[in-house]
């Protein structure tokens, strides 16, 4: 299938989903989509037989994309710039330390219980996988994902703290959480003997600190050229040569390319907007992100829907997903209750933060891809099928009732 046939044909099934969700159905239009999508990828597995040539079409379609290059190389950089253009960096401040804990010893504590509960599972249905390949999995399984946090807050109504809580630990945890997979990558493929300590701590400080302060440079850059200019269109292309230029950039210099979209969007949207920008050209640089936003989220929610059709079903590794849904929301849980003990000492939370923490810290995309991204000999076909029914039950279930659980909470 061309690279045409494959831009028309998605963009085309984007445009009639999200026409049909809202007109019918009025869910978020991610959520919307995805459901879509996803009932669709039903019919053509349960019919297929009658309907031949579209379901092998469709099939086709989904096969031809590469979901881990669409997402990690290239969605990705916009949805974070697009997403950290919104974040007030006055108020993230105020956040800060709830927001790096979370980011950090969360995401290892989660790792951790993931990674036992797993190996603990495959165990009891007799299938003996590696507890690194457990691990790998408890990885890339924990960190929130920022798309699907993002689009669903907005609509989502939760106490405005505990949503920068919640969209800001999502931005900052990709590099902790990539570093964490990658070392453990590396682990699985040399064994663990092997690992060298002082390897992975060079390793956390080029990827993370370096992403940290390469996003800054990209930032500031930023902030300068459009500071000596007015004019909007131009204004606008220079964001985009900070997004697409900066995350090939990062991938030379082996900075975490994520981390350093989320500064430069921080930057962009507070400093360069307040003291760069005149009102017009704020105004259409919104509106542009805010539509790059919107498009490319319903994009990657068509995809996550049509990844059910070249997903390999097995029934026992379907039971012990379902199991892993009930293990990763406690090990969210048990990730989020312990850095909240630790700082309620000095910071004051609010009513029910673990609660909503817990239920609003949603997985996505990135999840997929990462799961995408491990050999056959780790035991790819199983993680996947386990991570795309986490995924679609965070979406589906926890994306459609935080604000309705938060409300009702708040009540009590």
């Amino acid at each position: 299938m061309s690279i045409n046939e494959i831009l028309t044909i998605t963009i085309v099934l984007t445009a009639v989903f999200a026409y049909i969700n809202h007109r019918l159905i009025k869910w978020p239009p991610t959520i919307g989509i995805m459901v879509l999508s996803l009932l669709s990828s039903m019919l053509l597995v349960i019919f297929g037989n009658f309907h031949s040539m579209l379901s092998d079409k469709a099939v086709q379609l989904a096969s031809s994309i590469n979901f881990r290059e669409v997402l990690l190389n290239f969605m990705l950089s916009f949805l974070l710039f697009a997403g950290a253009i919104q974040i007030d960096a006055g108020k993230l401040k105020k956040e800060r330390w709830p927001v790096l804990a979370l980011s950090t010893l969360g995401i290892l504590i989660s790792t951790t219980l993931v990674g036992g509960m797993t190996w603990g599972l495959f165990g009891l249905f007799h299938l003996p996988i590696p507890f690194i390949y457990c691990l790998l999995f408890g990885a890339l399984i924990s960190p929130t994902d920022p798309i699907a946090v993002l689009a669903i807050l907005k609509t989502a109504k939760i106490p405005s703290s505990l949503e920068l809580k919640i969209s800001g630990e999502s931005l900052f945890n990709d590099g902790v959480a990539v570093v964490v997979f990658v070392t453990l990558l590396d682990a699985a493929g040399s064994g663990v003997s092997a690992v060298d300590f002082l390897a992975v701590g060079r390793l956390f400080l080029q990827e993370a600190v370096g992403g940290l302060l390469f996003g800054g440079l990209l930032g500031y850059i930023g902030f300068y050229a459009l500071r000596s200019i007015d004019d909007y269109k131009v204004e606008v292309l220079v964001t985009l040569a900070i997004v697409m230029g900066g995350y090939l950039i990062a991938s030379h210099l082996h900075v975490s390319g994520p981390l350093a979209m989320v500064v430069a969007g921080i930057i962009t949207g507070n400093k360069v907007k307040d003291e760069a920008l005149s009102d017009t050209s704020r105004d259409y640089l919104d509106k542009f992100w805010e539509l790059v936003d919107e498009i490319l989220n319903a994009i990657l929610f068509l995809l996550i829907g049509l990844e059910m059709l070249i997903i390999k079903i097995n029934m026992t590794v379907l039971l012990i997903g379902v199991l892993s849904v009930l293990t990763v929301l406690l090990a969210r849980w048990v990730s989020v209750f312990f850095p909240v003990l630790l700082l309620r000492f000095k910071i004051k939370f609010e009513k029910h933060a673990v609660a909503i923490l817990t239920w609003g810290g949603l997985r996505g995309g990135l999840s997929v891809a990462l799961a995408l991204s491990l050999s056959p000999a780790m035991h790819r076909d199983e993680f996947v099928l386990i991570t795309y029914m986490i995924v679609v039950f965070s979406i589906l279930v926890q994306g459609l009732t935080i604000g309705k659980l938060a409300k009702r909470l708040q009540r009590t």
